[in-house]
């Protein structure tokens, strides 16, 4: 296993202040929901809960975004926490402050100012999510970065599996009460912690642009992504895929319990959701390959064609099957989505970059189960059940329900299929491939613009002492980069500096005074 190199030690420890704080928020979530359903005993309170979370995320990612890049990222992890420890305390004294009925009542004005109280807490945490792949670009060399954000995927595999556990625990222990207790508790000492954690950056980098001062600059984030080849192509292809995962979102749930209990499902999905853990864990292990670009697309045409074979048979084996490789593949499409954007997007744009492809692919999943349930519902289902399709294919794929909302993956399959094989002979993927293959690094801005272009070296014994004109003195850019007493740096933006001169013995030292001399003086020869 290759070793992850950079920062490390500050970038294991953000990682697991952000599992801490991630479990909490997501509990939260998760706990909210099941009380009030078991407060109102009503499914539309419960999915408009879902409905608030979806769309706040979509329309605060490119927010977010301006908040990472227009602060230090300390600061923006900082932000985030306080922001959600002061909106659940307020909830905390409501939940106190009223009387248990006053919760009981689906339309109750009281009841939903605790909810969005508590939904905007959680939100709060997505300027976590947003700034961690902002830090793998600033405290990861690039090489091992691709590892790093397998990392991150099981951090967030962790962070589901351990939620579902303890959300519905504490909600059956005594409601909300120990729920948003550990949160004040959690997010507090993840306060503390994060203030000991050194993360070395420097000034804010301001790229010249007329940016808001609210920080949403859209139309400059859409430039930066429009001048990279390939790259509107690809946040386009992901939103599109998050449009049909749209069906997984929307049917999953109904498509496994008509096939075994309630009990049994939850089990089966607390065991299922340990393929986001594997799949991250592997990533780290192996990496993404020099051809990220179409591994996410081969990755793509894997995830679509596991919904087409899992649904031909009315059996919770191959479904189990089927969800935990799908599952244990995800990490890789995240992970690989990741390092593309940390490689060609610059780093004082990739909050907001991040956030709009955030905001983008939050956007179409919500769309997609809006729009497939009804359809599922009152066309697929009475399809298979005594209509058209269960006479003609029912002999051997089945009839009933089940068997409606198993067409409904299998369709979406092949067109996902078809569009991600597409995207693979597509020009847009070849430019972006041709680009990450050109690209040599990319450094964090402030690393760029503070490497100063030269550095005043003790020149040998045989070479004029003097300054910079061409009377002495080495020109600018020659051999900067490793004067005496301080060791060479662990990265090198070449496009910046040429390489370094070989060693050379006392006795060339004015040999290489000569040569320098001429490029200095000779127009044709200046690297000036």
């Amino acid at each position: 296993m290759a070793v992850i190199r950079g920062n490390v030690k500050t970038f294991y420890q953000l990682l697991g202040n952000t599992l801490l704080v991630s479990v909490m928020n997501f509990t939260v979530w998760f706990a909210v929901t099941f009380w009030v359903y078991l407060q109102t005993r009503s499914v539309f309170a419960t999915g408009m809960i879902s409905g608030i979370f979806l769309v706040l995320t979509a329309f605060t990612g490119i927010w977010f975004g301006g908040i990472v890049d227009g602060h230090r990222k300390k600061t923006a992890l900082q932000l985030s926490a306080v922001a959600s420890l002061l909106l659940y305390g307020a909830a905390f004294a409501l939940y106190l402050a009223v009387p248990d009925d006053e919760f009981r009542k689906p339309a109750s004005p009281v009841l939903w100012a605790f909810v969005l109280l508590l939904m905007f807490g959680v939100i709060a945490g997505n300027i976590r999510t947003i700034a961690l792949p902002t830090l793998v670009t600033l405290l990861i060399e690039e090489d091992t970065r691709d590892r790093a954000n397998g990392l991150v995927g099981t951090v967030s595999g962790t962070t589901f599996l351990v939620t579902s556990v303890i959300s519905g625990v504490l909600v059956a222990l005594d409601g909300m009460f120990s729920v948003l207790l550990l949160a004040l508790v959690v997010l507090a000492i993840s306060l503390v912690h994060l203030s000991f954690v050194p993360i070395p950056e420097r000034e804010i980098v301001h790229t010249g642009d007329d940016v808001p001062k609210s920080g949403v600059d859209l139309r400059g984030t859409l430039r930066i992504i429009a001048g990279v080849p390939g790259l509107t192509a690809l946040i386009l292809f992901s939103t599109f895929n998050n449009f049909l995962g749209g069906v997984f979102m929307a049917l999953a749930d109904a498509y496994g319990l008509s096939l075994v209990s309630v009990q049994t499902w939850g089990l089966l999905w607390g065991v299922l959701s340990t393929g986001f853990i594997i799949g991250g864990l592997l990533v780290a292990r192996t990496g993404l390959g020099r051809r990220p670009v179409r591994l996410l697309l081969l990755i793509n045409v894997v995830l679509w064609a596991i919904i087409i074979v899992f649904p031909l048979w009315a059996s919770i084996i191959p479904l189990a099957i089927g969800f935990f490789l799908y599952m244990t593949l995800v990490p890789y499409a995240e992970a690989t989505e990741q390092t593309i954007l940390q490689k060609v997007v610059p780093y004082e744009r990739q909050g907001r970059v991040f956030g709009l492809a955030q905001s983008a692919e939050q956007a179409a999943s919500p769309l997609t189960a809006f729009l497939i349930s009804p359809i599922t519902q009152f066309f697929f289902i009475p399809f298979m059940t005594d209509g058209a399709g269960a006479r003609t294919i029912g002999p051997w794929f089945g009839t009933g329900a089940d068997r409606g909302m198993a067409l409904v993956f299998v369709l979406t399959g092949i067109i996902g299929v078809i569009a991600t094989s597409l995207a693979l002979i597509s020009r847009p993927y070849h430019r972006l491939s041709r680009r990450l293959a050109e690209e040599k690094t990319t450094e964090p801005a402030e690393e760029k613009s503070t490497e100063p272009a030269e550095e005043k070296t003790e020149p040998g014994p045989d070479e004029p002492r003097g300054g910079r004109g061409r009377g002495g003195g080495r020109p600018p850019g020659w051999g900067g980069a490793h004067r005496p007493g301080r060791r060479p740096p662990a990265r090198r933006v070449s496009a910046f500096f040429p390489p370094p001169p070989r060693p050379v013995t006392q006795a060339s030292t004015s040999e290489r005074s000569s040569v320098a001399q001429r490029v200095w003086n000779e127009p044709s020869l200046s690297i000036r």
